[in-house]
């Protein structure tokens, strides 16, 4: 690893506990937590949310679905019991 990558992620590691420290100081001294930041720190990506499936999407995988349980019905049968 580049020794000055190396260096930016302790720092940015650094930052983010500086704010979490302040945070429980100032719940300690007003027994309120402090506000959270409105924007996710440096390094921290946003978690996006589930893609929607389209109507022609669902029929499809209703129509494969339909198809592999026929055919496990299909195999479970024509094995003996």
């Amino acid at each position: 690893m580049d020794l000055s990558k190396a260096i930016r992620a302790l720092q940015l590691e650094k930052q983010k506990l500086d704010r979490v420290i302040a945070t429980l100081e100032e719940f300690e001294k007003d027994g309120q937590p402090a506000t959270a930041p409105a924007e996710p720190a440096a390094g921290e990506k946003k978690r996006r949310g589930r893609k929607s499936m389209t109507a022609a999407a669902r029929q499809e995988v209703s129509q494969r679905m339909k198809r592999y349980w026929a055919a496990r019905r299909k195999q479970a049968a024509a094995r003996p019991s």
